[in-house]
């Protein structure tokens, strides 16, 4: 049996390098803010971030370009104590568990290019798997057939509409994505709007569940990415996510509904004339027309089912937990795939590969920020402001600052890589997997997307639709009307995570 000692990488940076790579991170932040204005896609944006860093990076020699060693099992060792005993006790006072040497049995070295390590690659197996899912399984015509029961039980009364509709995206929002939930849902408030002649209504119905595509975007743990990247990073399972996001979600969503309702007028109809009226247009819906096959309607029912129960359990299952989520998704994928072996090329065209390649630049640019020791000064300078990141119980003021910086950044730019840089620094400063302080970026990275409308993609097409159909609704228009609704759901969310605080 060979064994093998990893070296120590540590090394040291000059503070001018960490500053430049600081200025480097800014800049992407800024960049990605004035996306449009740009006229360049994320991943175009991030790309350029991740080249110029990885060029800085070797240039400045602070990035590892050993060899990489796989297929090894770490062993638990104890260094060999020193023969002298005032030594040995220095020793053992200064010697942290972190610096104890690490013994690798087996395995063997491979090159490797130094920014592949740095890539989450089961994050990108989550979402490129369960994208393909969800897009295949939208061809049986399922989501269309669920939304339009929906809309006739609630015979054609608009506030009954609204909640029926606002909850619709809450639940497309947590099972399928924020922005598939939007489209799914906004087109069928469009046509609906529009058979019932209630098209003056639209605009409230587009923007609040523009709204609740975040608020459902908190419901599960692949709800949204970031979601994904923090629960990981913390460790949080699928159950143990649902489980306390739930009962803010379900007080939120009613919140909104409520508030909706009474802001943009959406009242229930109160004549029978008004109501016999609208049952009857709504009758003229027909929930099979997008079914072309009742047999992979039926398959791809059983699929949902079978998917969302075996996320929900991948952390327990045998054999499956050590294959974790991103395999269960794409196994799932490869599963659906097979319905269309002979064309499977247009659902590789569908991919979201803007988002795939942005979020492997982004890996990338985070990898090199961490070895230019950009995350360790952030890290000091949350240290400074929050008294107590190690404690197992957060400091409420401490969640409640964490919260509303990252709802606040997240409503000017992208809340991906605020949630990816803010789990790489509460991990790298040893935040408990019971911290709140996870539940405050969590809340803060989605819930920020609510007060602008480029503050996350499914708003951005909610706003896009209302262009499409005549409505007017500026930058300015959305900040004015949203902020009441985004203040709420963020009081309401400071409230939520001073509970779990308190509760564990």
């Amino acid at each position: 049996m060979v064994h093998y000692l990893l070296a120590n990488t540590s090394h040291e940076v000059s503070s001018g390098i960490t500053i430049l790579f600081a200025s480097l991170l800014v800049a992407l932040i800024l960049c990605l803010a004035l996306e449009e204005k740009l006229h360049a896609k994320k991943s175009v944006i991030a790309g350029v971030a991740a080249v110029v860093c990885l060029f800085l990076g070797a240039m400045c020699e602070i990035l590892p370009f050993q060899k990489v060693l796989v297929g090894s099992t770490k062993l638990e060792v104890e260094a060999e104590p020193p023969k002298d005993a005032v030594t040995a006790e220095k020793v053992a006072e200064e010697t942290t568990a972190a610096e104890k040497p690490a013994v690798y049995s087996g395995g063997h070295e491979i090159s490797m290019p130094v920014y592949i390590p740095g890539i989450d690659w089961g994050v990108i197996a989550i979402i490129l798997g369960s994208s393909l899912f969800v897009d295949i399984t939208s061809k049986s015509g399922l989501f269309t057939w669920i939304a339009i029961k929906v809309t006739k039980a609630s015979r054609g009364d608009p506030q009954k509409l609204l909640f029926s509709y606002g909850l619709m995206t809450v639940v497309f929002s947590a099972v399928l994505n924020n922005v598939t939930a939007m489209i799914i849902v906004g087109s069928l408030t469009v046509v609906s709007l529009e058979k019932l002649n209630r098209r003056e209504k639209l605009l409230g119905f587009l923007l609040i569940e523009g709204l609740l595509t975040n608020i459902g975007g908190l419901l599960t743990l692949i709800s949204s990415v970031p979601n994904i990247i923090v629960g990981t990073t913390a460790e949080i399972s699928f159950v143990e996510f649902f489980v306390k996001a739930g009962p803010y979600v379900v007080v939120a969503t009613i919140a909104t509904l409520v508030m909706g309702g009474k802001l943009f007028g959406i009242q229930r109809l109160k004549t029978d004339e008004e109501r016999a009226e609208a049952q009857e247009l709504v009758a003229g819906f027909d929930e099979n027309t997008g079914i072309e096959s009742w047999r992979f309607f039926y398959f791809a029912t059983v699929m949902l089912v079978l998917f969302i129960a075996t996320i929900a359990t991948t952390s327990v299952l045998p054999w499956i937990q050590n294959l974790e989520m991103g395999y269960v998704a794409l196994a799932f994928a490869a599963i659906m795939l097979v319905r269309y072996a002979s064309r499977v090329d247009e659902f590789y065209k569908a991919v979201d590969w803007d988002l795939l390649g942005f979020f492997m630049c982004l890996f990338v640019v985070i990898y090199v920020m961490e070895h230019a020791l950009v995350l360790e000064a952030i890290g000091h300078g949350l240290q400074m402001v929050l008294r107590d990141i190690t404690s197992e119980t957060a400091s409420l003021v401490d969640a409640s600052l964490l919260l509303v910086g990252a709802a606040g950044f997240s409503s000017v730019t992208d809340n991906i890589p605020l949630a990816a840089m803010l789990a790489s620094i509460l991990d790298r400063l040893g935040a408990p997997q019971s911290s709140g302080l996870w539940w405050s970026v969590i809340f803060g990275a989605n819930l920020g997307g609510n007060l602008t409308p480029i503050g996350s993609a499914s708003t951005l097409v909610a706003v896009t639709i209302m262009h499409k159909h005549g409505l007017a609704m500026s930058f300015g228009k959305f900040v004015k009307i949203a902020v009441a609704y985004a203040a709420v759901q963020i009081v309401l969310a400071l409230i939520y995570v001073a509970i779990l605080i308190y509760v564990t």
